[in-house]
């Protein structure tokens, strides 16, 4: 059989019934195995390893009796070869759960068509290893609030992001969004996608720095019409990252 062999967990049966008929439409679907809950999830994934055709990538509902979701994405994480894990559910308030396990996706309920396509595509992405253009710097995804609307901003679209306490602000190019993550915690995982820690309260995607300025010891960077304090810890390190950037582009 080709195509992916995924999983659906819900302990609701229309829901699981539902997310299971979309997956099976998906061409890029070869096999589609289901399960009430967590418990009945790992009996299934660990048989499937003994069959020695392992699970690609779970499709994982949060909100569970017995095992919840996020209990069970930190389980998957431990196994040999740990299936992508996309989080399927009616509520917002664990994307920092699934940002911090490293979900491909995070859909919430109803699941539209278009949007588990999406987390479809990323599933492949990530089990190839094949680079995707319009995927570069778009590996993660975070459900922000916008006048009652949901709607996911991607790492590529972030120029910078400020920490609020517990929280961070992430600044796009137009507008600006208040999420429940760490400024740690984005800075661990988007380090690969060209983010760095400049202060202690600012993280910058290097790729949209404009300018950096020098002046009496202290130094600002210039992203579009904002200056941002870079701290003197991090001045070194941030002016020999653009020079190396700067001496790569000339080259090339």
């Amino acid at each position: 059989m080709t195509g992916l062999r995924v999983m659906a967990v819900d302990d609701e049966q229309p829901a699981l019934e539902d997310l299971a008929y979309l997956l099976r439409a998906d061409p890029r679907i070869g096999d589609v195995l289901t399960a009430r809950d967590g418990a009945a999830a790992l009996k299934l994934l660990d048989r499937a390893m003994a069959d020695g055709r392992p699970v690609d990538a779970v499709f994982l509902d949060i909100r569970m009796r017995g095992l919840d979701g996020v209990v069970l994405g930190r389980l998957l994480t431990q196994f040999s070869r740990p299936p992508k894990v996309v989080f399927v559910t009616a509520y917002e308030d664990h994307a920092v759960d699934a940002f911090e396990l490293k979900a491909e996706d995070y859909l919430l309920k109803p699941v539209r068509p278009d949007r588990l396509a999406e987390a479809i595509r990323r599933v492949c992405a990530g089990s190839t290893g094949a680079v995707d253009p319009r995927a570069e710097h778009d590996a993660d995804t975070i459900p922000v609030e916008l006048g009652g609307v949901t709607r996911f901003v991607t790492s590529n679209e972030v120029r910078y992001v400020e920490a609020r306490g517990d929280y961070a602000r992430l600044h796009t190019a137009t507008g600006s969004h208040l999420v429940r993550i760490p400024l740690a915690a984005l800075e661990e995982r988007w380090a690969s996608a060209g983010f760095l820690r400049v202060h202690r309260s600012h993280l910058v995607a290097v790729r949209h720095i404009d300018e950096l300025h020098i002046d009496s010891g202290k130094c600002v960077v210039r992203i579009g019409d904002t200056e941002i304090p870079v701290s003197r810890r991090h001045t070194r390190e941030l002016r020999d990252l653009l020079v190396r950037r700067a001496r790569k582009a000339k080259s090339e």
